[in-house]
C-alpha cells in the first residue's frame, strides 16, 4: 500500500465528471477507496465524494493524532454517510499508521512464524482488531498472505508469516478468526502472491516468472476457506497466468482464477493505484477503469490529492457511458461492497479490552526459538538499517533504545541509510567499544551493500562482535529480531542484557 511514492506522474486530467443514471452513478462511487489529508474535519470534496456513494476511505499516519482524534474522525466521516467503510493498513510489526493513537505492539507476522503457535497468533490478531474497533475503523488491510521464499524479494521479507504454504495458511486462519470476532473485516494480501518477485511493485513493475504449479496459491485458498471478507490484489505480472497485464488489471486473473478457480465471492479490492507498477505504465484513472472491468470490487487512490481521485472516478463514469466498462461488472462490484458495508461498516458499541501482553510473549519466544548468545551487558551498539520505506510507515524504532531501557549502561549509535563517511563511523565505533562487549546489527544486510561493508569491517576489527539480524536471519547471526517492530527489539535486547 501507498501513501506516496516520490516520482510518480499522476494522472489528473480526466474529462469533467459526466451525468449517469443516479443508481449507476452511486455505484461507481461505491467502488472507490479514497486517502485524504486532514485530522479533524472531512475535506468538502470527500464529504461530496461520500455524498455520491464513496465505497471507503483509507487513513494515513497523516490522519492520526491520538486515540480520541481518530474517533472523532471516524464518527465524523460517518456522519456524513453511516455505510462508509473506513480502512486501514494494519500489519504489526512496526507496519502500521497508529503509534501515536496507542496502537498495541505486536512483531511482524514472520516472528508469529517463528514462535509457530496459532493461538498466539490470534491473541496478536486481535489486540490489533480491538484497537481498531475502539477507534470506529473497521476494515483491516491485513494479514499479509504471501509467502516469503526468495531471497532477494526486497517487499514482503518479514511481513510474511514464512515460506511454507501449510504454516503460513494456519496463521491466516488464526488471524482472520480473531479479525473477524472484532467484527473487523480482514483482507489477505496480495493476491495471487508477491513473494517470488526480486522487485518493490511500490517502484517498479515486479514479475513473478514461475510456471503456474509453482505459484504460490495455497495460502489465498486457504485464506478463502476461512471466509476471509477481502483479498487484495498485487501489481505483479505473472507470465504463466498473463503475460501482458499486472494482476491488478488481469481478468485471466481475477475472474478467471479468483472467481471461477479459487471460488471467491467477498470484495476483491486492488493494491493502491498510485503504486508505479500502475501508475507509469497506465496512469491511475486509466488503472482504475481497467481493474475494475478485471473483476476487481474496488480500487485504492491512497494518496491525499483529491483531484486524483476524482480523476479515477470520472475514467470510470465516462466509461460507463461510453459502454466501454460494463454496466453489470460495475453494478456486481458495488453490491458485493454494499454487502461488505452491511456486516462491517458500524463501528461496535462497546469494545472489551485486549491482551496488551501478546505481542512481546510472541517476540520473545522468536528470538529464544534458536541459541543464544551469552549476555553482553554494558556493550556498545551499532544499529545499521535503511531508511523507513516511504508506503509502509515503519517507525525507524532502534535498538539502542529498546537495550537502553533494560540496560542503561549501553552506549551506541543508530544508522538509518548510508553513512556518508563509512570509515570514519567504522573508526569512532572501534573506539567507542574499546574494553566493552560490540553489538553489530544489521536489517537485511544482503539488500543493502553498505551494511554488509560496514558490518565486515567492524568484524575485521573486533571479531568478537555479537552480530544481530534485525530482518530476515542471515548465515553468522548470533541473534535474529525476525522484524524491526518495537518488541522485535525488545526482544533481543532482553537477551543482550541478560534479562
Amino acid at each position: 500500500m501507498s501513501q506516496s511514492i516520490s516520482g510518480v506522474t499522476h494522472s489528473v486530467h480526466a474529462p469533467a465528471d459526466p451525468a449517469l443514471p443516479a443508481d449507476l452513478d452511486e455505484a461507481a462511487h461505491r467502488c472507490l477507496v479514497a486517502g485524504f489529508e486532514g485530522t479533524t474535519t472531512v475535506p468538502d470534496t470527500l464529504k461530496r465524494l461520500v455524498d455520491r456513494g464513496l465505497g471507503g476511505v483509507i487513513l494515513f499516519t497523516r490522519n492520526v493524532r491520538d486515540a480520541e482524534q481518530v474517533r472523532r474522525l471516524t464518527d465524523a466521516l460517518r456522519a456524513v454517510r453511516p455505510d462508509l467503510l473506513v480502512g486501514i493498513d494494519n500489519e504489526g510489526g512496526g507496519i502500521g499508521h497508529l503509534v501515536s493513537a496507542g496502537a498495541p505492539d505486536v512483531p511482524g507476522s514472520w516472528a508469529l512464524g517463528v514462535a509457530d503457535d496459532p493461538r498466539l497468533t490470534a491473541r496478536c490478531a486481535d489486540a490489533l482488531a480491538g484497537h481498531l474497533a475502539s477507534l470506529g475503523i473497521t476494515a483491516s488491510y491485513a494479514p499479509v498472505a504471501d509467502l516469503q521464499h526468495h531471497p532477494d524479494n526486497p517487499i514482503v521479507r518479514t511481513r510474511s508469516f514464512g515460506a511454507e504454504p501449510e504454516l503460513v495458511s494456519r496463521h491466516l486462519r488464526a488471524w482472520i478468526a480473531a479479525t473477524e470476532a472484532r467484527g473487523i473485516a480482514s483482507c489477505a494480501k496480495h493476491f495471487p502472491g508477491h513473494g517470488g518477485t526480486t522487485t518493490d511493485s511500490h517502484h517498479e513493475t515486479a514479475v513473478d516468472p514461475r510456471p503456474y504449479d509453482e505459484l504460490d496459491l495455497a495460502p489465498f485458498r486457504a485464506a478463502v476457506a476461512a471466509g476471509v471478507p477481502m483479498l487484495m490484489s498485487a501489481h505483479v505480472v505473472f507470465p504463466a497466468l498473463d503475460p501482458d497485464r499486472p494482476a491488478t488489471l488481469s481478468p485471466r486473473i481475477l475472474s478467471g482464477l479468483l472467481r471461477d478457480e479459487l471460488g471467491f465471492d467477498g470484495v476483491l479490492v486492488s493494491d493502491a493505484l498510485e503504486m508505479r507498477a500502475i501508475a507509469d505504465r497506465y496512469g491511475e484513472a486509466a488503472g482504475a477503469r481497467l481493474a475494475l472491468a478485471a473483476g476487481a470490487d474496488q480500487v485504492i487512490v491512497a494518496v491525499p490529492d483529491l483531484q486524483i481521485t476524482l480523476a479515477c472516478r470520472n475514467a470510470v463514469l465516462h466509461a460507463l457511458g461510453s459502454g466501454e466498462l460494463s454496466e453489470d461488472r460495475v453494478c456486481e462490484a458495488a453490491g458485493r461492497v454494499r454487502r461488505l458495508a452491511e456486516r462491517y461498516a458500524a463501528p461496535a458499541v462497546s469494545v472489551h479490552g485486549w491482551d496488551g501482553g501478546a505481542g512481546l510473549e510472541a517476540a520473545r519466544r522468536a528470538v529464544r526459538s534458536r541459541l543464544v548468545p551469552a549476555p553482553a551487558r554494558g556493550a556498545h551498539v551499532v544499529d545499521l538499517f535503511p531508511p523507513p520505506h516511504p508506503a509502509l510507515n515503519w517507525g525507524g524504532e532502534d535498538l539502542l533504545t529498546e537495550l537502553g531501557a533494560v540496560d542503561p549502561t549501553a552506549t551506541g549509535t543508530a544508522v538509518s541509510g548510508q553513512p556518508a563517511d563509512p570509515a570514519a563511523l567504522v573508526a569512532a565505533v572501534l573506539r567507542r567499544a574499546a574494553g566493552v562487549p560490540l553489538v553489530v546489527a544489521t536489517y537485511d544486510a544482503g539488500l543493502h551493500p553498505w551494511q554488509a561493508a560496514v558490518r565486515d569491517t567492524l568484524l575485521a576489527g573486533r571479531p568478537d562482535a555479537v552480530r544481530v539480524s534485525t530482518g530476515m536471519p542471515e548465515e553468522g547471526d548470533a541473534l535474529c529480531s525476525y522484524g524491526r517492530g518495537r518488541v522485535n527489539l525488545r526482544a533481543v535486547a532482553e537477551v543482550l542484557a541478560g534479562s
